[in-house]
């Protein structure tokens, strides 16, 4: 029996019994069931738990959808309640904030998840409540999720891969065209979906010998020292001849910078990255990284709270979602999925700059004056 229907039970005290119920955890639960329909509990909901994955390897999470995300579900359902939590790269850890959370009585989460297969029992355990689970930037394995709010996580990958094919011949002379790939997490479902979009780009190319795709690997929770690790062995394994690096983010980027600059190759490789993090943009304007994509987590946080604003009042949530994502078992998610874009040092003026995602005065510091036209 699910803990909060054995508590139900096994107290005697009216009291506590009303206090659950009017806390939300019982909404919806007749006093002779001993199961809860599926999102009940989120009418009427004003307790919304927030789980994020990491804050580590990539400074999005608590540098911006972590104050996005309050201040948006704020704004979209006055008088919420958020019970914020960071897993700091840990699935166990995250299990543990969500069952608390539950415990506490939140009636709606949202979670990015730090492992897409394992976080598939927080949604499982919130189905038992009633609890709807909004999948947060990453998607969960789960049947049973509410919604799934992101962007077009297999075009980021092809953002970056079509970069890669667009500007490779600068870096690239006869006989000297090697590509590596540091793709991301493996327990990450968008790390997959970046690869792939990624190859889309890329394949054609590897096909016809423009560019020999010398190692591919991916990297474990993200973590950006290990990046470096990996560059450095495809260093080592090439003896330096390497003219083209994808990696999937800014701050694996960063890390392979240093193990290009170590050799003294920086600038004389094209490397990727992703979520246009101040540092990535000084990268670019270093001309030590070519590019990043940029994913306006403001709009994902906004879609994210009005989501939790119509399940917490029962109205249509039809004009917010915009298309289906299919999971791994083929079942079909609804889905909000913003649209990315390429940034390098010809556009960041007209993308992160005017949308004030990043400041003039964050990105040039560090970068000396006349640098760039922007610094």
């Amino acid at each position: 029996m699910h803990r909060f229907h054995s508590l139900r039970w096994r107290t005697a005290s009216v009291t506590l019994l009303g206090a659950t119920i009017l806390g939300g955890v019982l909404v919806g639960c007749g006093a002779g069931n001993t199961t809860i329909a599926p999102g009940s509990a989120a009418k009427g909901c004003t307790k919304v738990g927030v789980l994020l994955p990491e804050s580590d390897t990539s400074a999005r999470w608590e540098s911006k959808d972590h104050p996005l995300l309050d201040a948006a579900i704020k704004q979209a359902l006055p008088g919420a309640h958020i019970d914020y939590n960071n897993a700091n790269n840990n699935a166990d850890t995250q299990q543990s904030q969500a069952e608390a959370d539950l415990t506490k009585g939140d009636c709606i989460l949202v979670l990015a998840p730090q492992d897409a297969q394992k976080s598939a029992t927080i949604v499982a355990d919130a189905k038992k409540d009633g609890v709807p689970v909004i999948a947060y930037d990453r998607l969960v394995q789960s049947n049973d999720l509410a919604y799934y709010v992101s962007f077009d996580n297999t075009k980021v990958g092809d953002l970056q891969g079509q970069y890669i094919a667009d500007h490779y011949q600068t870096y690239v002379k006869s006989g000297h065209n090697n590509l590596v790939m540091i793709d991301g997490s493996q327990t990450d479902n968008n790390a997959l979906l970046f690869k792939a979009g990624a190859h889309q780009a890329l394949d054609p190319l590897i096909s016809n010998k423009s560019l020999n795709l010398v190692g591919e690997t991916f990297t474990p929770d993200w973590n950006n020292a290990t990046a470096q690790t990996e560059m450095e062995g495809f260093l080592t394994k090439q003896s330096n001849d390497i003219q083209v690096a994808y990696v999937a983010n800014d701050g694996m980027a960063g890390t392979v910078i240093q193990a290009l600059k170590a050799q003294n190759l920086t600038g004389k490789v094209l490397v990727t990255g992703q979520d246009a993090t101040v540092q990535g943009i000084q990268n670019i304007l270093l001309g030590t990284q070519a590019m990043t994509v940029y994913k306006a987590i403001s709009k994902e946080a906004d879609a994210t709270a009005q989501l939790v604003a119509a399940l917490s009042k029962g109205s249509s949530t039809s004009s917010i979602v915009n298309g289906q994502t299919k999971n791994a078992n083929g079942v079909n998610i609804p889905s909000v999925l913003e649209v990315p874009v390429a940034v390098d040092g010809s556009n960041i003026a007209s993308t992160v700059l005017a949308d004030g995602y990043v400041t003039k005065a964050d990105i040039c510091q560090g970068v000396p004056a006349g640098t760039d036209s922007i610094c």
